[in-house]
């Protein structure tokens, strides 16, 4: 199975990107899929997770304002919907799947790099 994230760029404050999730697995039923983002000097951190059986959300209370997460079961890809974005939100985004119960993800994209300026 593969991950691959794509859609990131450089993007002035306030402005929009999606980023796109492309998943090679057969069935994502009993996954759970995810965003991180990791800012240079930082640790990486949760954005925002989707269950793929039921399309349960979860979102990091900093961004569930801004950030939106989809699915699309045919394309078999997940999206992050980022609006009103603040310089604050440039990091490297990777996405990533775990399986339902366990407690880490051990799938992880190359991540796409986001850029916001001033």
């Amino acid at each position: 199975v593969q991950l691959q994230a794509s859609g990131g760029g450089l993007v002035q404050a306030g402005g929009s990107l999606r980023l796109s999730c492309v998943t090679s697995a057969r069935t994502l039923s009993r996954y759970i899929v995810a965003w991180f983002r990791q800012s240079p000097g930082k640790e990486r951190e949760l954005v925002a997770t989707i269950r793929w059986g039921g399309g349960m959300t979860y979102y990091a209370d900093s961004m569930k304002e801004r950030f939106t997460i989809s699915k699309d079961n045919f394309k078999k890809t997940v999206y992050l919907q980022m609006n009103n974005l603040k310089p604050e939100d440039t990091a490297v985004y990777f996405c990533a799947v775990k399986a339902l119960g366990d407690a880490s993800y051990d799938l992880w994209g190359q991540g796409t790099l986001v850029t916001v300026s001033s």
